[in-house]
């Protein structure tokens, strides 16, 4: 699996969030409150779905399946002025990011991330940046099919010599 390093402009988006962690995962209930309202989003740029993480500081360096993070379920949109009821704004800022491309079903992500986190970064001349990790479901993304993908999106920076 390689990786491509992205400069990514600034992403405005709109949708649910959750608090959560690894031990105990609510994605399916984020998503499944998310969806129904979709139609809501009226300034939405492209089709694509956005799931993202938010971690709080050194959440990689004492890494614990019990720690809270927030999770999101979002699409872009050319502006933050209308906001459906039940739903929140957030931005990624610009910044650099190492993307790779996940192939198969969610069930088999750990096995991505695990690559991503244990194989790809300790030699890659990057460290982990502290801004919102996440992935981009397109054109190729079918939910809980052999055949989807999704591109990973994780934000990098060089390391400091």
């Amino acid at each position: 699996m390689n990786a491509r390093i992205e400069i990514l402009n600034e992403k405005k988006l709109v949708g649910k969030r959750v608090q959560m962690s690894f031990a105990i995962n609510t994605t399916k209930e984020l998503w499944q409150s998310f969806m129904p309202g979709l139609k809501q989003v009226t300034n939405r740029i492209g089709m694509e779905l956005f799931s993202a993480e938010v971690y709080p500081p050194l959440f990689f360096q004492h890494y614990n399946v019990n720690t809270n993070f927030e999770k999101w379920a979002a699409v872009e949109v050319a502006d933050h002025d209308s906001i459906p009821p039940g739903m929140e704004a957030i931005v990624f800022p610009a910044g650099l990011y190492a993307v790779f491309i996940h192939k198969g079903t969610a069930s088999k992500g750990a096995e991505t991330y695990r690559y991503i986190f244990m194989d790809w970064l300790p030699g890659s001349g990057y460290e982990l940046d502290n801004r919102p990790h996440f992935a981009v479901m397109g054109e190729n993304y079918k939910r809980d099919d052999d055949a989807s993908e999704e591109e990973i999106w994780i934000p990098v920076r060089p390391l400091a010599s």
